[in-house]
């Protein structure tokens, strides 16, 4: 019985850090970024994929080549994921002139609950419904919401755990620094 507890006291708090996933460091803000690949640190080339826009359109990685892309994973039932989603859309429409693309991979298990959300909540970027979760897994998502900043080359240059403001000058500083008008 002893060991049972000593198990349990040890193992549940163990359980639930690793499912509240990563936290910000202090002075982060809201959410954090970390290099794409911090246990080798090494480059990471961003899986390809392709799903279904929530018109049935279908959208690959790979047909965005050469462009600067923040893949956004979100849910409508997670509220910081819908808090970040009209500064996202503001970072998309004063950026993608300069080579941005923004993609958000819906996690839900209802297209039509997605559908509805974007019926109250206009955004200009593409919407994906993951339906399987499969590219969830393929990118190791655990905590919404999750974005990863991809480079031109299709490498991952960030990752961002949890909500941000992407019109903040430190996170537009990352992304334009990847954009083809700041190449050297």
């Amino acid at each position: 019985m002893n060991m049972c507890i000593t198990r349990f006291i040890f193992i549940v708090p163990l359980f639930l850090l690793l499912a509240m996933g990563p936290h910000p460091s202090p002075g982060q803000g809201k959410g954090s970024a970390a290099s794409a690949d911090a246990e080798t640190n090494t480059p990471s080339k961003a899986p390809d994929f392709t799903l279904k826009d929530i018109h049935g359109k279908t959208l690959a990685l790979s047909s965005l080549k050469g462009k600067v892309v923040l893949i956004n994973f979100w849910a409508t039932w997670c509220p910081p994921c819908k808090a970040e989603m009209p500064s996202m859309n503001k970072l998309y429409n004063e950026m993608r002139a300069q080579g941005l693309e923004v993609i958000a991979v819906s996690t839900d298990n209802s297209l039509s609950t997605v559908k509805d959300f974007l019926a109250k909540n206009h955004l200009d970027f593409p919407v994906l419904f993951d339906d399987d979760k499969a590219v969830t897994r393929q990118y190791h998502v655990f905590s919404m919401p999750t974005t990863f900043l991809i480079d031109r080359n299709g490498i991952i240059a960030e990752k961002f755990y949890g909500e941000e403001d992407w019109t903040d000058p430190v996170v537009r500083k990352k992304i334009e620094k990847l954009l083809p008008s700041n190449a050297q």
